[in-house]
């Protein structure tokens, strides 16, 4: 069986470790979450102005291409 051992040490005081943060952990999570938060909206807002970029081009495209059909008629009719 096995031997059981108690060992008593008088204690004359008691030691509190308090374990306190600075408030750095907290300052930085709030940088950064602001930080993703910028990030976003840049990424959103370029990608509104890139499809509206590719609207315009699009629309300027069918006008050329409605000309040039206007012109190959025009041709035509001048050649008959």
């Amino acid at each position: 069986m096995a031997e059981e051992r108690i060992v008593e040490t008088p204690t004359t005081h008691t030691t509190i470790i308090e374990r306190r943060s600075g408030g750095s952990g907290m300052l930085i999570g709030i940088v950064l979450l602001i930080a993703v938060l910028i990030g976003g909206y840049y990424l959103f807002s370029r990608q509104g102005a890139q499809n509206s970029k590719d609207a315009a081009i699009t629309s300027a495209a069918k006008s050329v291409g409605s000309a040039a059909d206007k012109a190959g008629d025009a041709v035509e009719k001048s050649t008959q």
